[in-house]
């Protein structure tokens, strides 16, 4: 089994910054891509970003591209958004998930997921 706990989430005003973290446990976290959705209010969840298991290769909805960045630790067991440049639209609860396929976009096609991390932006 593999846990997933996020952190990082608050209230932001428009144009600041936040950092989410996902630390994960209970298997080897190397073995997994990472990707970071959202879901907001009467909304579906939606992507946001991915990274490989090797963090090499990453990809990000339009919506972000240029704001946010993915990275990850496998010595720490870790995976990081950095968000800059935060618009209202962007409030969401954020939540990481854990994939044993290629970068992937598709939330069916992760297998585990943390609890969420709530991010707010005043206009």
């Amino acid at each position: 089994q593999v846990q997933l706990v996020e952190s990082g989430g608050g209230l932001v005003q428009a144009g600041g910054s936040l950092r989410l973290s996902c630390v994960v446990s209970g298997r080897t976290f190397s073995w997994y891509g990472m990707g970071w959705f959202r879901q907001a209010p009467g909304k579906e969840r939606e992507f946001v970003a991915a990274i490989t298991s090797s963090g090499r290769s990453t990809s990000y909805a339009d919506s972000v591209k240029g704001r946010f960045t993915i990275s990850r630790d496998n010595a720490k067991n870790t995976v990081s958004l950095q968000m800059n440049s935060l618009k209202p639209e962007d409030t969401a609860n954020y939540y990481c998930a854990a994939t044993t396929r290629a970068l992937t976009g598709l939330d069916s096609e992760y297998d585990y997921w943390g609890q969420g991390t709530q991010v707010t932006v005043s206009s």
